[in-house]
Formats: C-alpha cells, structure tokens, sequence
C-alpha cells in the first residue's frame, strides 16, 4: 500500500463544502432569511445532535461562507463552505430557531473536501474499473491519470517548505528539520501549523508541525524549524548527507 495513505486522515479533517436543501416550517421574508445566514458566518458553537456519532459537547467551527443559491416558498438552497465537523443538521436547525419559524434539513450533497471537488477529479468506481481495465489491455494511461492523482494533490493547501537536497534522506530517516536544511519557505508557514515539506523536485516529504512563523524561518541560520509527523517519501532516493553520531536533525 502507496505510503500516502498515511496522510488520508489529514484530507478527511480538512474544510468542506456542502450543497443543502433546508425547509423553513413557514415562510419568511427573503431579506430576513439572508440577514440570519450572515449571522452564521464565521465562529460558531454548536451541539452535536442526539443521533451523532460523538461526545454531545459544545465545539467550535469556522463557516467560511453561506450562500444562498434559491429560495422559493418554504425551501432554500444553499452553498456552505466550513470546517469539518460542522453539522449541517444542525446549521439548519440553528437558522430556523433564529428565524423564530423553526427549520430542518431535507437533502445534503458534499462538493469539496480539502483539494477535492465535485467538479475538478471526482470519479465513480465504474470509471475508475474502465480505466484500469484501459490501461492494462490497451496501455492507454489517460483515463488512469485523470482517476489517480499524484500524492502530492492532497498538501496542496497546506503551507510549503521546499528543502535542500542534503536535508532529504536525514527527514526520511526520522529527523527534525534544522534551518540550514530550508531552500525556500511559504509565507503562510505558521509556528504550531501543519506544513507540507517537499524536494526542489517538488516530491513530498513528509508533512511535520511547523515550530517557527514564516520571518522566524527566514532569518534563522540554526535551530529546529520542523519537526516531522508523517514521513511519506522512500528511503534511499537522496544521498546520505550527515557523518556517523550526527543522526537527529537535517542540515
């Protein structure tokens, strides 16, 4: 099994975006309806419901945006980009109680999760069958690429430190990464964050918790600046750069 399965669950915890059909239990004014879906942007508490899988305490979440797509007579339809773990269910349920007319949620679709859309390279089990059974009867790789993408496609979102090829193998082989190790840095790099590091290649690494902020990196010339979580990247593919006792950080 390809190693970059480790960094499913990293996918699985990243934002969303649903498409959802919510029923008012009666009509309001469209005016009123968008006013109280502002409200349900940005911060918000919620409880999960009685039928979740999860401890019922109070968590918070990011709704990134709420866009109301129609409405018509009782029923709205709306885009919600989130964090996950955001129940719709109870979004609706939120926004009907804030109405004062009460709401619950008929039909749910999810259209992104992390780099992954509906749109962009989402594929059905079927399509993927033909494009194996393509590409081992006729050798064609077309459809096989649009069905399986690169590892990397899944840290796309995250922040990005590219690193010197001396630095590779010391990372694959359970390293913290030191500063002289660092060719490039994104200025999204946050200390305490998740960041993806990568080759000058552009090869995923490994993805490790940034300990310095994106100016820290940049001006430091010692110290550690990641330390890895999930390595995903073979051993053996860069040469070996650190003497015998030296093991335990990256140059």
């Amino acid at each position: 099994m390809s190693s970059m399965t480790k960094l499913i669950g990293y996918v699985m915890h990243s934002s969303k975006e649903y498409v959802c059909v919510m029923q008012l239990h009666r009509h309001v004014a469209e005016e009123d309806l968008r006013r109280v879906l502002r409200e349900f942007t940005g911060t918000i508490y919620q409880r999960p419901p009685l039928r979740s899988s999860v401890k019922r305490s109070v968590r918070r979440r990011n709704v990134y945006e709420i866009e109301l797509l129609e409405y018509s007579g009782s029923m709205a339809l709306m885009r919600v980009s989130c964090d996950a773990g955001t129940y719709m269910r109870k979004l609706c349920w939120d926004i009907g109680l804030m109405l004062g007319v009460g709401a619950h949620m008929r039909e749910l679709r999810r259209i992104r999760t992390g780099p992954f859309t509906e749109n962009l390279n989402l594929v059905r089990l079927q399509e993927l069958s033909e494009a194996v059974y393509a590409w081992r009867s006729e050798g064609r790789e077309d459809l096989i690429r649009r069905a399986i993408m690169p590892g990397e496609v899944l840290v796309c979102q995250m922040p990005k430190i590219v690193l010197r090829d001396t630095a590779v193998e010391s990372i694959v082989n359970g390293a913290k990464l030191a500063a002289p190790g660092v060719a490039m840095v994104s200025n999204r790099v946050k200390k305490g964050e998740l960041v993806a590091l990568l080759t000058l290649k552009g090869e995923l690494v490994a993805v490790g918790r940034s300990l310095m902020d994106y100016n820290e990196v940049l001006e430091a010339s010692r110290g550690i600046v990641v330390e890895p979580v999930r390595v995903v990247l073979e051993p053996g593919l860069y040469p070996r750069a650190w003497k015998r006792g030296e093991q335990g950080r990256a140059p």
